[in-house]
């Protein structure tokens, strides 16, 4: 699962970021015009929108992964 990465993206796609299959962010990336332009408040809330979607990527990719896992170890119960 640390091998594997997944991309969140803010709504208007200026923040992304990058998270393990553990779950844990990697890197946050901002649209250079965003940071110039934004302000704090929506700076913060894309990084949250963006946090969260790859957080909520790297979840579905871990219980995918266990449950291919699972079915490896107890084939009988696919």
């Amino acid at each position: 699962l640390e091998n594997i990465s997944v991309i969140g993206e803010s709504d208007n796609s200026t923040c992304k970021a990058v998270a393990s299959g553990n779950r844990l962010i990697k890197e946050i990336t901002l649209s250079e015009d965003f940071i110039k332009k934004a302000s704090k408040q929506e700076i913060e809330t894309a990084i949250i929108q963006a946090s969260n979607r790859a957080l909520e990527q790297a979840a579905r990719v871990e219980q995918s992964e266990m449950s291919h896992a699972a079915m490896s170890i107890l084939p009988g119960l696919g």
